[in-house]
């Protein structure tokens, strides 16, 4: 089985409410919401929120939403919730879909879904690539690196590998896409784990996990993501799709 579960909270310190913004006459959380259930992966999608106002409107279009607790620092916490009171096997699979996506390709969610046709693979995440060498010095992008076999080996704020010659190639740099897919088992042990220095000095959770010595898997999509953090991210959305 596999499962969607879109985090959604309504307290954003740089965008309160965005899941309930208006995009072309639709909220931001069903647009995230059709988009997943497009994809032929996922056996069911729901939204996991803490705020009454998010599930008000989910219910109101038809959608399943669970209620979490309102203490979570991340998604993947809010995830592993559901998770656990689905009482999911251990080697189902929860996908974690960024609630603030809301173009985001059907294709995507399934190319990571594939990731664990393997039974090795545990947790998996995407990268696409820079389309900018000025991206790939804002520290807003994540990248990563990964070794030969597609286990990423580091995520960073900062633009890695680092290029001792100084000459740089878009070639080098693999631009991370913020959805994940765990093993509901490993997903359960993740969400115990304390924080770590390296997630706290980069505030990337993943690096929790690789600390930890989890293998992360991931794979190329390069469909575009368009993520909502502020509110000039939603006026350049609405430009570009003209509403």
């Amino acid at each position: 089985m596999i499962i969607g579960i879109i985090p959604a909270r309504y307290a954003s310190s740089r965008f309160p409410g965005k899941p309930l913004v208006d995009i072309g006459g639709k909220s931001m959380i069903q647009r995230v919401y059709e988009q997943a259930q497009q994809s032929p992966k996922l056996h069911r999608v729901v939204v996991a929120t803490d705020d009454v106002r998010i599930a008000d409107v989910v219910n109101e279009f038809g959608g399943e939403v669970r209620m979490t607790r309102s203490d979570h620092t991340s998604g993947t916490d809010r995830c592993a919730e559901i998770a656990q009171s689905e009482n999911l096997n251990n080697n189902d699979v929860v996908i974690n879909i960024q609630g603030d996506e809301p173009f985001i390709a059907p294709e995507q969610i399934d190319t990571l879904c594939d990731l664990f046709e393997n039974p090795v693979v545990d947790i998996a995440t995407l990268y696409k690539s820079f389309h900018s060498i000025d991206d790939c010095s804002n520290p807003n992008t994540i990248k990563l690196v990964a070794d030969m076999h597609g286990k990423a080996v580091y995520f960073s704020r900062a633009a890695i590998p680092f290029s001792r010659s100084g000459s740089l190639s878009l070639n080098q740099f693999k631009q991370h896409i913020g959805i994940y897919g765990y093993r509901a088992g490993v997903l359960s042990q993740l969400s115990a784990l304390p924080p770590s220095l390296l997630e706290q000095t980069e505030m990337l959770e993943q690096l929790r996990w690789i600390e930890n010595g989890y293998s992360i898997y991931a794979t190329r999509s390069e469909y575009e993501s368009w993520s909502i953090d502020t509110p000039e991210d939603l006026k350049k959305v609405q430009q570009r799709f003209g509403f």
